[in-house]
């Protein structure tokens, strides 16, 4: 973390300033009471610094109302605190097996900050009506007193979801909640069709679950998408898009999150002609989907292969500031223009610095930063974010490398993930690592087929390098 600009250690007068902060509830007069709306958290299973709660409800005149509550941050974390400060210098919090570098101190993000189960907190509410043909429409956000009945994890109300295992105990023990919870998966999923018609793109998550058996690291395994994770990430798209659509309807500049038209549309086509379907000679997301859907359909169990060729392939997403009633550049993957991150302020800088530009039209005052200060700030969110994902890639690799220790001359089927001047990376599937290839590699390219053998590990470096098996 040192060597690319990190922070791994909280400074003393972040700490010092968190521990000063007194109990407080969330018993401020001004804020709406819906404190007794069938609130719930649905995180991972380890997660203590919950940045959301989501209920949904049938409207008389029609439609569902959405209410997404956001962790008020900002209320606990001012800006120019040492907590803002070394919030700004880190922009994110850090996961890496072997430990969470929180971006605020443990007593906010995992305490006052966090919309734990059974505590009142004060939150920032954004609500937003989903028609039948899956449109969010009639947005608004506000301020308000919440109080999450049960907190939920994924890996547990997806088989509830999919009909295949009882409800989660602290599901259970709320009563109507688990009929609220389906409406939610019912709204989530007309969202997300609404997304697809439009252009968003199916992919599934490529990323790597680290599991361990006591302190020893057991297994890697592949961090597979499900009805759960789904719900959560249409709400937020949602409810990132009704944000930036507030602050814009405010007259506000706002930091956007854009994903720009993939400069390897060439390399997607040709991957695409590989599985007999042809693309368009310009970028074209729609196109794209229904190849991605096509491939799903015919080959679900090699899918998460083709979907991870093309998210190497599209890049990556970038913070970028929109000046008040600017062109807004949008995001390819996800098919929406308007875009601002502001579900996770306990672990993203950009979304604590989009709370404060949305409580301050709330309130009608002054946009509290200059329009060149949201810039500096989108570009360091980006150079930061990009810093920490080298971290925990870095700190998986050394953990890959350790479990591939002393298989050198196994072989496994991969996938290519990489290829450039700078080298050939290939992912296999079990357990769940990347590594690159040092012999043979010559005409490979992303999201090819091949066999390889382990050669070595370095779990220092966190290296593992492979050769091409012909």
């Amino acid at each position: 973390m040192l060597e690319r600009g990190l922070e791994p250690e909280i400074p003393q007068a972040a700490r010092a300033e968190a521990e000063s902060i007194p109990e407080t509830s969330a018993s401020d007069a001004s804020l709406l009471d819906l404190r007794e709306l069938l609130w719930c958290s649905i995180d991972n299973d380890d997660s203590r610094d919950l940045d959301q709660l989501t209920v949904a409800e049938q409207r008389p005149e029609g439609g569902m109302r959405v209410r997404v509550a956001i962790a008020d941050v900002d209320r606990l974390a001012p800006r120019s605190s040492a907590i803002d400060d070394h919030a700004h210098a880190n922009t994110t919090s850090v996961y890496t097996p072997a430990k969470v570098f929180a971006m605020l101190p443990e007593r906010l993000s995992t305490d006052l900050t966090s919309l734990v189960a059974g505590e009142e907190r004060a939150a920032v509410v954004i609500e937003f009506t989903v028609a039948a043909d899956g449109q969010a429409r009639e947005s608004t956000v506000y301020r308000a007193r919440v109080l999450n009945k049960a907190k939920l994890a994924y890996n547990s109300v997806a088989p509830w979801l999919d009909g295949v295992a009882p409800a989660p105990d602290a599901l259970a023990a709320v009563p109507g909640l688990d009929e609220n919870l389906r409406l939610q998966h019912q709204v989530a999923q007309t969202l997300r069709q609404r997304r697809h018609e439009q252009g968003a793109l199916t992919l599934e998550s490529t990323g790597a679950r680290v599991v361990f058996d006591g302190e020893k690291l057991s297994d890697l395994e592949p961090d597979e998408k499900n009805d759960a994770k789904s719900l959560i990430e249409d709400f937020m798209i949602a409810a990132n898009g009704a944000t930036a659509a507030f602050l814009d309807a405010h007259g506000s500049p706002s930091i956007r999150r854009v994903l720009r038209v993939p400069r390897r549309w060439d390399r997607i086509v040709a991957l695409a002609r590989e599985y007999g379907n042809e693309l368009p000679g310009a970028p074209d997301a729609r196109a794209l989907d229904e190849f991605l859907q096509e491939r799903r359909r015919i080959d679900p169990d090699r899918f998460p292969d083709v979907s991870l060729a093309v998210v190497k392939l599209l890049g990556s997403g970038e913070y970028a500031l929109v000046r008040a009633h600017g062109h807004v550049e949008g995001h390819f993957g996800l098919s929406v223009r308007d875009y601002a991150h502001s579900t996770a302020p306990n672990r993203r800088y950009p979304d604590l610095v989009t709370q404060r530009l949305l409580k301050a039209a709330m309130a009608g005052a002054p946009v509290p930063y200059r329009e060149d200060e949201l810039e500096t700030i989108a570009a360091e969110c980006t150079a930061r974010e990009d810093a920490a994902e080298k971290v925990e890639r870095q700190v998986r690799k050394s953990a890959a490398a350790l479990l591939l220790e002393g298989r050198a001359g196994q072989r496994f089927d991969a996938i290519v993930t990489g290829a450039s001047d700078k080298g050939t990376w290939v992912r296999i599937r079990r357990p769940a690592v990347e590594g690159r290839v040092i012999r043979g590699e010559a005409g490979l390219d992303v999201g090819e087929r091949t066999r390889v053998e382990l050669v070595r590990t370095d779990v220092e470096r966190g290296f593992i390098d492979f050769a091409r098996v012909r």
